[in-house]
């Protein structure tokens, strides 16, 4: 940790200057997942054993610096394991067509929350616990993902063949609506997530999971939101 309250903001100077890094990054990391998830099957599967070992690796970290109680630490640890083991099981057993929905649903929560709060603002859910999470930010992430969802399905069932155009997003409103619904349950559970590493930190007392990756911290700062999710869609997939 660099010093200072975790839960103090980051100076907005600092954040910015810290921007290409952060954004060389990114790209990096896109780029990585991008080509394990083109190649596909054992490819990438072993992309998602890897990301959530390293997750692993770190939530134990975490667990070991927030509580010296060695039942609590071995409590949590089988727990964790399971969090996270049945999260990359599901993931790794999605098809294409639930694979590109979790991503989806992970990816417009995060960043609609983000934008939304910031440009909103307004009362806090948590402040103890992640002193930038608003009310606003939630709602934001629910209206994303639920629209992410819905046109993801529309595209995703109507198109091909020599549909046209204004077919290729034709959906019932019942349809629709369910979608929409499935989305903001999942952006819900996403910021859960996101909820339930920000406790883990204060608790151990650090920033971030680790700093494996520059500008962005650790592996499970990256996942933290898209775990439940997978998790949630992967049990859905394995009984339907």
């Amino acid at each position: 940790m660099a010093g200072g309250n975790p839960s103090e903001p980051v100076p907005v100077s600092v954040a910015t200057s810290d921007l290409p890094r952060r954004a060389a990054a990114a790209a990096i990391m896109l780029a990585v997942a991008g080509a394990a998830l083109w190649q596909g099957g054992a490819v990438l599967r072993t992309f998602i054993a890897l990301v959530a070992l390293a997750c692993f690796v770190e939530f134990i970290l975490l667990v070991v610096r927030a509580t010296p109680n060695v039942a609590f630490r071995l409590a949590a640890i089988l727990a964790g394991a399971a969090y996270i083991g049945l999260a990359a099981f599901g993931l790794a057993g999605l098809d294409l067509y639930h694979f590109l929905a979790v991503l989806g649903v992970a990816i417009f929560t995060d960043t609609c929350a983000y934008f939304a709060g910031r440009a909103i603002g307004g009362p806090r859910i948590a402040p103890r616990i992640s002193p930038s999470k608003t009310w606003a930010g939630l709602a934001g992430g629910m209206a994303g993902s639920a629209a992410w969802l819905t046109g993801y399905m529309a595209v995703a069932h109507n198109a091909g063949g020599e549909a046209r155009l204004a077919d290729t997003f034709a959906m019932a409103g019942g349809e629709a609506l369910g979608w929409a619904l499935a989305g903001a349950v999942l952006a819900i559970a996403a910021q859960a997530g996101d909820f339930f590493e920000s406790w883990l930190k204060r608790r151990a007392g650090v920033k971030d999971s680790s700093n494996l990756l520059p500008g962005h911290g650790g592996v499970f700062d990256r996942v933290d939101g898209l775990l439940p999710v997978a998790l949630i869609v992967g049990l859905l997939a394995a009984y339907s």
